[in-house]
């Protein structure tokens, strides 16, 4: 597992020092991406704004920076349970959940994990099959997908006030490596993929900018990449 996720991050960084040593650092950040956020009505001062929802005496912030088999989500829960259970309701809590790196098919919708084969690309595994997952498993799950049946997803943790949020960069820089694969256009890619994020989830400029955003905000760090 060590060596997977080290030869993941070393394949992203590769994608980012090959686009600077092409094109400078926008060889990477292309035109696409400020159009498919303009499109989304998402810009990156409402994404600093996005921050100020964060309330509560009980902060955290999980940074899913890998896959590693849904635990950014499953500790985002386990936040809201164990601080009910010490007489906290949920009014008084915000767990984050900040979805990075290899971690950013959480955030996107079943269309592009069937059209992009984001399982294989992302190396994440169906429960239901054991095989490169076609369907996000994680934000509306179904029996079984998670080790324990009361765990919610994302879209029942959104209801109790819990906060998502996606790299946008790790879109732009997954785009680029999947239409590479693909043999398909970049920044058509990664028009589709902004156009996919998954309801309630806000697009950031970078996770990292993101991570630090939520600290800045009274939020207790804690990595959940694996």
């Amino acid at each position: 597992m060590k060596d997977q996720n080290s030869n993941s991050r070393r394949s992203f960084l590769g994608k980012i020092a090959l686009g600077s040593a092409v094109g400078g650092f926008s060889g990477i950040v292309s035109p696409a991406l400020g159009s498919s956020l303009k499109e989304n009505k998402v810009s990156m001062h409402e994404a600093d704004e996005w921050f100020k929802k964060i309330k509560g005496t009980h902060r955290v912030v999980y940074d899913g920076s890998t896959p590693h088999d849904g635990f950014a989500i499953i500790w985002n829960w386990v936040f809201y349970l164990t601080n009910n259970q010490t007489d906290s309701p949920d009014s008084d809590i915000t767990a984050m959940t900040v979805l990075r790196h290899s971690g950013i098919g959480f955030a996107l919708e079943d269309r592009l994990w069937s059209k992009y084969k984001l399982g294989e690309f992302l190396g994440v595994n169906d429960p239901a099959t054991g095989k490169p997952s076609l369907r996000n498993p994680y934000y509306d799950p179904k029996p079984g997908d998670f080790p324990m049946p009361q765990i919610q997803g994302i879209k029942g943790l959104q209801e109790r006030g819990a906060m998502f949020c996606v790299c946008g960069l790790a879109i732009q820089v997954n785009s680029g490596g999947i239409a590479g694969k693909m043999n398909l256009n970049p920044e058509e890619v990664t028009k589709d993929m902004m156009s996919g994020v998954l309801p309630g989830i806000q697009v950031v400029p970078s996770g990292v900018w993101a991570l630090g955003r939520a600290q800045e905000h009274g939020c207790a760090y804690v990595f959940a990449g694996g």
